[in-house]
Formats: structure tokens, sequence, C-alpha cells
């Protein structure tokens, strides 16, 4: 398998996992769906483990970089992107398909620190948090670690709630609690 089919087969994955979970998504699920044979897949990951850390990065890719256009894009300041962060992720809870962060799905289902892919998950957060760290110190907040911390906070909380409410609305109060917080 090339490269290129190896990324098609990261990129097909990744919806099959977001959907259905990462324990219960088998090897003969992931072949069927994404038309690669067990035997190809195998050949680019020793192990479905291996896969999911391959799906994880892309993941985390992904969606960083998707978030900070959408802050930048929204907001023109540093303390207007932080709160432009919750206007992104209204959009988001409003896609269809929509089920929550990938990133705390796989943690609940490895839930050991010591896991490769709970640790994955975590350093999802880790990166986003550097990122709000810069934005509260360009926004000359107090304790800029501090409120980095209680942004991502926010954010994590209206994730969760939008998935098992089926609703917005934590997209918006939470970027209410921020505007609090920032004020």
């Amino acid at each position: 398998m090339s490269q290129n089919k190896r990324a098609e087969l990261i990129r097909n994955a990744l919806p099959l996992f977001y959907r259905n979970g990462f324990t219960a998504t088998g090897m003969d699920l992931v072949a069927k769906e994404t038309g690669v044979s067990k035997t190809s897949i195998y050949k680019h990951f020793r192990t479905k483990e291996e896969l999911i850390l391959a799906v994880l990065r892309l993941r985390d890719e992904n969606f960083r970089n998707w978030l900070y256009r959408r802050m930048e894009d929204l907001a023109d300041t540093p303390k207007g992107q932080l709160l432009a962060m919750f206007d992104a992720l209204g959009e988001w809870f409003r896609e269809p398909g929509y089920q929550g962060c990938m990133f705390v799905k796989a943690a609940a289902e490895f839930q050991q620190a010591s896991d490769p892919i709970n640790q994955q998950a975590y350093q999802h957060k880790e990166l986003l948090l550097v990122h709000f760290t810069a934005l509260c110190r360009a926004a000359e907040c107090a304790d800029p670690e501090a409120m980095a911390r209680q942004m991502l906070i926010l954010k994590e909380g209206a994730i969760v709630l939008a998935a098992m409410s089926h609703s917005d609305a934590p997209a918006a109060e939470a970027k209410a609690m921020a505007e609090r917080l920032l004020a």
C-alpha cells in the first residue's frame, strides 16, 4: 500500500471510529467500510492500536487547524478569538452527525494513564492549552496559564454537554461564562 493509500485508509477509518467507537469498530468493519483488505491494513499497521493512534493524530491536526482558523476568521484580537472559539464550537455542534469529542471517547475507552491511546488523546488537550495560553498572554490576562486552563475546561464541558443534550446551547452558555472570566 502506498503512502497515499495509507493516508486514505486513515482518513476513511476516522469517521468509522468516531461514529462507532474504538472498541466496537473491529478490523473486519474497517476493511469492509474502507475497501482495503485486512492483509493490506496490517502491512502498514501492525495492530489496531497503531491505526487508532494514526487516526487520532489526523483528527488532532484537522480539528486544531479548523478551530484556530475559525477563531481567527471570527475575531481579530486574542480576547475576541478566545470568545469566538465558542461560536465555532456552536457551528460544530449543529453539524449533522455531531457526537462529541473523539479524544474524550478515546480516553474513556482506554483509561489507563500508561496506554498510548490515552496519552495521544490527552496530548491533543495539551496542544490546545498551549494555544489558549498564548492567546491569554497576548490578551494580557493577569494569569494567562490559569485563564487558558479555564477556557479549556469551558470548551470541554460545552462539547460534552452538547453531545449529551443534543443541543448547541452549551456553546452560548460557555461563551457567556468565558466573557465573565475575561472581563
